[in-house]
């Protein structure tokens, strides 16, 4: 039988449907992309906030249609399975199996139960039992990969569902990390190792003590890979010997990914952050004094009781504190969470226009960081020819994949996918640079 897998949500998510497929195809299963070919389709779901959870849903009834032809069972895991179990069960009757987000390694047990008939149509499942894998079917380029360093979050932010979906903060061993990380490398030939967790900052407290992240970094550099990323650092934990450890090593990429969510000590408190503002504005001076560094963050608008003031302090932080990349979200109110029963809720229209607005100002912003490069060479990670530009294109360590600038550029000798070669910045086209080879990485 044929099985395809569609992944949403977050690059976390993306690793629990890369182990899904290793099962799977461990298991004697024929993998597809092509949902018209396959007779099971596994949906795995994010339900974090309304957007995804409204594109699950959709993904969910469009798959639905293809029972009509091929596809003889529907599979929904994930997130939102996990969080809405019961109710999804009622409304999609079409769905054949619900999993939630762990057990993935009985999933072919399940299904081969499934098939013949037997066994349940709704999986529960301990979301703090966890069952780490090595085992993946990568679906990304090959000269990159996620690697996921913890599962969990115990930070509990009163807007957030994550701790009552994916449970409590837990580390897996160092050496279980390297040994997948000296995998990939070994079978896909990875140059860029991407580390992910919800809270990366916070690695390995929770089984060594206290925080084991450097150490963990020391024993990844040791590996043949190139670039090493870190996604996802809470501010409170971003301490300068961090921040200076990685500024000295040549693979640790210059880019720092800070979720701020507000500037407001205010908000900041309603949001049970540990951190207030003079921290963060100290943390991004900080992090400027270390060399170049992008500094990446988010930020929630629209969070209940956020005043006038509140936001004009966060518009006055953005302007200043020129960051180098950001996304703003308008808060969304979640079942089950502290901030979901606070009163002060903001009408929607209010949190779009404060949405838009900060938006509009981080694009001068960025412009400016982008222009500031122009004219430099830098590393890039060559990823792939955009035919309609005859232009190669790729990414410094700047950028992280799929969410931040690409770099165009032409070469006068034959290059190869997945190696690093110098380039020029020469123009900027959007929030895209265009250049040309200078030497090999």
């Amino acid at each position: 039988m044929k099985i395809g897998v569609i992944s949403l949500g977050c690059d976390k998510n993306r690793i629990d449907s890369e182990n899904m497929l290793a099962y799977l195809k461990k298991d004697g299963y024929e993998l597809t992309g092509e949902p018209a070919e396959a007779d099971i389709i596994i949906i795995n779901t994010c339900g974090f906030i309304d957007s995804a959870k409204q594109e699950a849903i959709d993904t969910i009834l469009e798959m639905a249609e293809y029972k009509k032809d091929k596809c003889r069972f529907l599979v929904v895991t994930g997130c939102l399975s996990q969080r809405y179990m019961d109710e999804l069960s009622e409304e999609f009757p079409e769905v054949d199996m619900f999993l939630g987000t762990a057990g993935y390694h009985n999933l072919p047990e399940f299904i081969k139960d499934m098939v013949e008939g037997k066994g349940k149509r709704c999986h529960t499942n301990d979301k703090d039992h966890r069952h780490f894998s090595s085992d993946r079917v990568l679906t990304t380029p090959y000269h990159y990969a996620y690697l996921k360093i913890a599962e969990g979050c115990d930070n509990r932010c009163t807007y957030c569902a994550i701790p009552y979906i994916r449970g409590k903060y837990t580390s897996r061993p160092i050496e279980d990390i390297v040994d997948e990380a000296r995998t990939l490398i070994a079978e896909y030939g990875i140059k860029e190792l991407i580390l992910v967790a919800q809270d990366v900052s916070r690695y390995g407290k929770d089984i060594y003590g206290e925080i084991k992240l450097i150490e963990l970094l020391d024993e990844l550099s040791k590996l043949d890979a190139d670039w090493i990323r870190l996604l996802y650092l809470y501010p409170e934990l971003v301490y300068e010997k961090l921040i200076d450890y990685m500024a000295a090593n040549p693979k640790i990429c210059k880019y720092v990914d800070i979720p701020c969510q507000h500037i407001s000590d205010n908000i900041l408190k309603l949001m049970n952050r540990r951190v207030s503002k003079k921290q963060i504005v100290d943390l991004v001076k900080m992090i400027r004094s270390k060399g170049d560094f992008t500094i990446r963050s988010t930020f929630i608008v629209g969070f209940p009781r956020e005043s006038e003031d509140d936001f004009a302090q966060l518009e006055e932080f953005i302007s200043a504190a020129e960051l180098d990349r950001c996304g703003f979200f308008a808060y969304s109110q979640e079942d089950g969470t502290p901030a979901a029963r606070l009163s002060g809720q903001i009408d929607e229209s209010v949190k779009l226009a404060r949405q838009e607005r900060l938006y509009t100002l981080q694009e001068d912003v960025m412009t400016r960081r982008l222009k500031a490069r122009l004219g430099s060479e830098v590393d890039v990670l060559y990823e792939g020819i955009d035919y309609d530009l005859q232009t190669f294109y790729g990414r410094s360590m700047y950028d992280a994949p799929e969410i931040d600038t690409k770099v165009y550029f032409i070469s006068d000798t034959p290059l190869e996918i997945g190696k690093i070669y110098k380039v020029r910045l020469e123009e900027l086209n959007g929030a895209d640079y265009f250049g040309r080879v200078v030497e090999r990485g």
